[in-house]
């Protein structure tokens, strides 16, 4: 293996978009966790849920500014890297990031002050408000990317002209063939991600013994939340796995190892693709499984790999071994979040030690399962950057190997620092928990205020230097 500009901008790429995607995906998950509390509390009047909100809204606030934070560096690695992408594809790529920066971003940021610091300055109904704008800005962020992500798996909506493509029909382009089940599947991704979090948060504080109310709470609502999506993430993949053999046969061939097309595929649970020799050596296999999964009979022939020039094939090792990792651990949530259900029927399911034990060890599952599905996701398009359009050899910049091996040395380095940091604040506040004690009433609503409030409501209000602001309590 030749050890080139181009080998390591893709290393770079990918080592930066792995951080990147898990905190998105978190707050995702994170915002919307934060928004059904505030709606809970106003609807029920029960304390515990304000203190489970103010308590994981400091954890989405350091996640966001993660998220942010290793955003900006991809945005910057399509000129640095990957200035030959811009060109071909930059018409139809640009306007779909340009729609997430206006469409969510700024719905996010516009209303993420409210949901951080409004607690005593604004009626409970707006700040509960602004928490559901938030949730949903992040998850319209989420469409626009997988937009344009889906766009680049299976392009529609276009034309190309001298290797450039050219928008023709956008509602083609935003709502491509491939988009509305892997934006499903990224979402529900997100939530179950966020579910486990939750849930190990609360086995955790509940063996330690403390705050065993929202303890209790978290590991309910967590529980439920994963016994509904685990199953219903299954079912999205079943049936996003049978529209990949329709519109990505080569991934498909890679993620099933399958080399020989005049046989019915078989369902591999082990084995060592050996891309050189063409087969796969130990394998254990089902035979006839793959083609019913993913074709509805055993008999079914399907594209292997060698139909498929070599140098038009995916690499096969990773989305091979990152598709097992990802369905393993997705059964294995289902199992748990059963098990949960079923000992919380009981009555049994804060008394079984042995589940929460292993339950607050729960928290990076769904994040390796979520990195497991973008490496098959991305790794399974190559040799394609736009599939059709441009390989992802044409489109690296004319850079030298030395300038790429020293901006990954710096990344790696800076990550290091920056996102162990970041990890282990989140870890403090995680073990710290929210509050002992009951939450404080909400504020008196504005609008009964008089035009002759005291300079202490004022201060209360607007935070503005004068006495009483020792009242006004930080969100963070």
């Amino acid at each position: 293996m030749t050890i080139d500009a181009f080998l390591l901008s893709r290393i770079q790429f990918a080592f930066t978009v792995s951080f990147h995607i898990v905190f998105p995906a978190f707050t995702i998950g994170l915002s919307a966790y934060v928004a059904v509390l505030l709606a809970l509390w106003l609807k029920t009047g029960n304390p515990k849920f304000h203190q489970l909100a103010r308590f994981w809204t400091k954890i989405f606030a350091v996640s966001f500014a993660m998220g942010v934070v290793s955003g900006i560096v991809l945005s910057y690695q399509f000129g640095t890297n990957w200035s030959r992408f811009s060109t071909a594809v930059g018409n139809v790529i640009g306007p779909l990031i340009g729609y997430e920066v206006l469409t969510a971003f700024f719905l996010e940021a516009s209303f993420l002050g409210v949901m951080l610091f409004g607690w005593k300055r604004v009626p409970p109904w707006l700040h509960c408000l602004s928490a559901f704008i938030v949730a949903g800005g992040t998850a319209l962020s989420g469409f626009w990317i997988l937009s344009a992500n889906s766009w680049m798996q299976f392009p529609a909506g276009h034309e190309v002209r001298d290797g450039i493509a050219y928008p023709v029909d956008w509602v083609q382009i935003v709502f491509n063939p491939t988009f509305p089940l892997r934006f499903a599947h990224m979402m529900t991704a997100a939530y179950l991600t966020t579910a486990f979090v939750v849930l190990a948060t609360g086995a955790r504080h509940l063996l330690a013994g403390k705050n065993p109310e929202t303890a209790k709470t978290m590991v309910r609502m967590a529980i439920l939340m994963i016994a509904l999506t685990a199953p219903l993430q299954a079912l999205i993949g079943d049936f996003h796995g049978k529209q990949t053999a329709i519109y990505q046969p080569a991934k498909l061939a890679a993620i099933e190892a399958h080399w020989d097309s005049s046989k019915p595929g078989a369902l591999v649970l082990f084995a060592w693709p050996d891309e050189k020799a063409e087969l796969n050596r130990f394998e254990v296999s089902i035979p006839g499984l793959a083609s019913l999964l993913t074709h509805g009979s055993m008999d079914a022939l399907f594209k292997s790999l060698k139909d498929f020039a070599p140098q038009d094939r995916p690499p096969v090792a990773i989305p091979f071994f990152a598709f097992r990792l990802m369905v393993g651990i997705g059964t294995l949530m289902i199992v748990f979040g059963w098990l949960g259900a079923w000992l919380w029927y009981r009555g049994r399911v804060f008394e079984t030690r042995y589940w929460l034990r292993i339950a607050q060890y729960t928290w990076p599952a769904g994040f390796v399962a979520l990195l497991a599905g973008w490496f098959v996701t991305e790794v399974g398009r190559q040799p394609w950057l736009a599939t059709g359009v441009i390989r992802s050899a044409d489109a690296v910049s004319p850079v030298t190997v030395m300038q790429v091996a020293i901006s990954l040395a710096l990344f790696v380095c800076v990550y290091s620092v920056v996102f162990t940091a970041g990890i282990l604040l989140i870890n403090r506040l995680i073990d710290k928990g929210p509050p002992e004690g009951e939450a404080k009433d909400p504020p008196e609503q504005p609008s009964k205020r008089t035009l002759k409030a005291t300079q202490d409501e004022a201060s209360v209000l607007f935070g503005d230097g004068h006495p009483g602001d020792d009242k006004i309590q930080p969100a963070i």
